[in-house]
């Protein structure tokens, strides 16, 4: 069984998107581990702020069965295939971590952001501090101390959920 990492983010009905995908992975995965709830400025565009947080599940699933299953969920939830990389999000679902294979095609993984977007690495050190980061070999509490927190504006934000299935 793969233990899996995934990004989640929205800024459009936020706290509905949010919870609607995490329902919906709950309902793909069974029980997740939740990082906190991060409001986060838009990063690469202009535009209305982001919830953003970082789950962890465990699947028997593919690297491609679980990147369809997280496009299902984000269609499901009004995101349109071919959008544009900066603009406003339903739901954004990314696959950060799958244990610790390192491949570049089709799918590069672990995922680039996790060492360049605070609301990617500030969840994951706060979900797995100690693991370390398959390439750099360096803990994610690591990384996210030596990260310029001046670079991008993020914060907490209070959330409770449950699943409602």
């Amino acid at each position: 069984m793969a233990q899996i990492y995934i990004s989640l983010g929205s800024n459009v009905q936020r706290e509905k998107h949010t919870r609607a995908g995490l329902d919906a992975l709950y309902a793909a995965f069974g029980s997740l581990q939740l990082s906190s709830l991060f409001e986060s400025e838009a990063v690469g565009f202009a535009g209305k702020a982001f919830f953003n947080m970082v789950i962890g599940a465990q699947t028997w699933l593919s690297v491609d069965e679980v990147v369809k299953t997280l496009k299902a969920i984000e269609a499901s939830n009004g995101r349109l295939q071919g959008d544009k990389k900066f603009a406003p999000r339903t739901l954004d679902l990314d696959l950060l971590l799958y244990d610790d294979l390192v491949q570049g095609e089709p799918l590069p993984l672990p995922r680039a952001e996790i060492l360049h977007n605070a609301f990617v690495l500030w969840p994951l050190a706060e979900l797995i501090p100690a693991r370390l980061h398959p390439q750099t070999q360096t803990s994610y509490a690591q990384l996210w101390q030596d990260y310029d927190k001046d670079s991008q504006k993020l914060w907490k934000v209070e959330f409770n959920w449950k699943p409602s299935l």
